[in-house]
């Protein structure tokens, strides 16, 4: 029986309809399998999940740096806070009761995000706690366990995610996205690798991932859409992401977008430099980077469109901050309890509105953890410079330091005592600050005083008086007053970083070699193409058994024996950095802090040497000063001090 003509046309147009139909849901089907966490064809990246033991430390003892939160999170009755400096347990009474610290029971890396949850393959909830340099540790309440990126650009994790499904995604600084299972670790997916992420929030099937640079990004259903400044983000850099049921809000360094439908729909507290948040009813509050907790109406989504446009126009929805002044890390909810991290204590929202502190950190002896100079005075008193919180001199007999930071002591290079004249250099970003062995501040050189530049990286005794190195050359500042070399006058490089000093001898350590100085001018230049110099950058110098040692970025150690030749030593090690001025030596061993490696320990010599990395609060040292038998060792997490004998 044939078909009308009609009815023919109709089922024709039904099966190709029923066709596309098909295609399209298999096509559907597949994406979601392949590409709803994005991994399922990914190749497995090295990784290794272990039991964390630490290494038995040679004896370093902390000099306590005040405690410094960035998360927090609640397990087993306990309220655990990550910083820095450690992870810190308080029980339901706001006491604190255990410090778990970097470099001793913890690997050694500040700690960063934290979240709990019953990963695949394990039988219960665990505290994941995010490390920058360490990968995820995961502790069970009684002891760590490590899951460890074998790729160090994997290893610095900046946002974690548990998902229900026991997967956990974990944000990288340099590595992008990567998703943890039962399988092993795999890549994302290709198109956000290299990433810097920086927040992460949502399901497996509607994902929301924060990057540094190139705003939120929203995946969905195997399909990844970015929402940029041109898609209406208030800007690039993504601080935090809140999900409230189909609401997203997107904190930024200049607002909180608040996103409906995959869209942009309304800016909240334009201008506010909103790091945290917390959706709570018609309310939304934005944890500001140092300017407290501001409460910020939000709109239902049930408004008439007309209604939503009138408030999406008003300029300030915000009442004023409470805290003001606190930097704002985290929000966080225990059952019906709502609590906000700041940098230095808890706080939990009252009955009546209010933020009140319910737990405070304990103060430490140093003002900050990022210790960039150090030097033990002939009368005992411990200098200690800071990245950017200015100076500490702590008394011979201990106790609690003055404490200098201006506007001229505040990015701290170098420090130097000058026994002949009684005073205490600091080279400083703003100049060269002169004080009194008491610690009184005198006199601030600058490039206004006769220096080539404000800007001294590192300071030495020269003549009969001291040479001071800049990113312009070096300065010297004697009886004959102040004068200058640059490389109009041969030196090998403007930007100085280090300088040592020997008989009437100098030498300047640039960004382009080594310049070998005496009677005033420039009498050699080393570098990779004139020597055995394995890298240009020299950042530091210290004398040793009669040559000198040449900390390098990106070579290690070389040795410049007393004929000016160079040779390498065993310290030199393609990719270890030597950070600048982190070089010392006393006759009984030479000392070299690097770049995420630890302690270069040689012997009196720098011909013998070993690396030693238990005990220290960070992999990265910065500041090595040794006196009376005691080495003291500055990291960009904390100062230790140890025997000599011991090491």
């Amino acid at each position: 029986m044939r078909l009308p003509r009609r009815s023919a046309a109709v089922l024709g147009i039904a099966a190709v309809f029923l066709c596309v139909a098909a295609v399209v849901a298999w096509r559907a089907e597949w994406a979601l399998r392949g590409a709803a966490l994005g991994v399922a064809n990914s190749q497995n990246l090295p990784v290794s999940q272990s039991a964390f033991v630490p290494e038995p430390n040679p004896g370093f003892e902390a000099l306590s740096a005040p405690a410094v939160f960035r998360s927090a999170a609640s397990f087993e009755g306990r309220i655990y806070l990550s910083g820095p400096g450690g992870l810190f347990a308080y029980g339901s009474d706001g006491l604190l009761q255990h410090v778990f610290r970097p470099g001793i029971e913890l690997p050694a890396a500040p700690l960063g995000e934290l979240a709990t949850a019953t990963l695949v393959g394990r039988n219960a909830p665990e505290l994941l706690i995010a490390t920058n340099g360490e990968g995820v540790l995961a502790f069970d309440g009684r002891q760590f366990r490590q899951i460890r990126p074998a790729a160090a650009e994997s290893r610095n994790i900046t946002a974690l995610l548990p998902l229900p499904s026991g997967r956990l995604l974990l944000g990288t600084a340099k590595a992008g996205l990567l998703a943890l299972d039962g399988k092993g670790l795999q890549r994302f997916h290709s198109t956000i690798d290299g990433m810097y992420v920086t927040a992460l929030a949502g399901t497996e099937s509607d994902l929301w991932i924060g990057t540094a640079d190139r705003g939120v990004i929203h995946w969905k259903g195997g399909l990844a859409e970015s929402i940029a400044e041109a898609g209406g983000l208030p800007d690039v850099r993504v601080e935090s992401i809140a999900v409230d049921g189909s609401v997203v809000y997107v904190a930024t360094p200049t607002g909180v977008a608040q996103i409906r439908d995959g869209k942009v729909a309304r800016i909240l507290a334009r201008g506010v430099y909103a790091h945290a948040m917390l959706p709570d009813g018609d309310t939304l509050f934005v944890g500001q980077l140092e300017g407290g907790i501001l409460r910020v109406r939000t709109a239902s989504g049930d408004e008439p469109s007309s209604l939503r446009r009138m408030i999406s126009a008003r300029t300030d929805t915000t009442a004023q901050p409470q805290n003001s002044g606190e930097r704002i890390e985290q929000f966080f909810r225990v059952g019906d309890r709502r609590y906000a991290v700041t940098g230095n204590q808890l706080l939990q929202l009252s009955s009546g509105g209010e933020w009140r502190q319910v737990l405070r950190a304990g103060d430490g002896l140093l003002t900050d953890g990022n210790v960039s100079a150090l030097t033990v005075a002939s009368d005992g008193r411990v200098w200690v410079g800071y990245f950017d919180r200015g100076l500490d001199i702590f008394p011979a007999a201990g106790g609690r330091p003055i404490h200098v930071d201006n506007e001229q002591v505040y990015c701290v290079n170098r420090i130097l005592e000058n026994p002949r004249q009684g005073t205490v250099a600091v080279a400083t970003a703003n100049g060269l600050a002169l004080f009194d062995r008491d610690g009184r501040q005198k006199q601030v050189l600058t490039r206004g005083s006769g220096l080539i530049a404000s800007h001294v990286t590192d300071v030495a005794l020269y003549g009969d008086g001291v040479v001071a190195g800049t990113p312009a050359g070096i300065t010297f500042l004697d009886s004959s007053g102040p004068h200058s070399m640059y490389a109009f006058q041969g030196l090998v490089n403007n930007h100085v970083y280090a300088l040592g000093v020997r008989d009437s001898g100098l030498l300047v350590g640039t960004l382009g070699g080594i310049s070998l100085i005496s009677g005033g001018q420039v009498r050699r230049n080393l570098n990779t193409g004139n020597s055995g110099m394995k890298a240009n950058w020299t950042t530091a110098l210290t004398e040793a058994g009669g040559d000198w040692l040449a900390g390098t970025y990106g070579a290690g150690v070389v040795r410049i024996n007393a004929d000016g030749s160079v040779a390498s030593t065993e310290a030199t090690a393609q990719g270890t950095v030597v950070n600048p001025g982190a070089m010392v030596s006393d006759g009984r061993l030479v000392l070299a802090g690097t770049l995420g490696k630890g302690l270069l320990v040689g012997d009196a010599t720098g011909t013998r040497w070993k690396t030693i990395t238990a005990g220290l609060p960070s992999l990265s040292v910065t500041a090595l000063a040794i006196h009376n038998g005691v080495v003291y060792v500055g990291t960009d997490n904390g100062l230790v001090k140890v025997a000599e004998d011991k090491l």
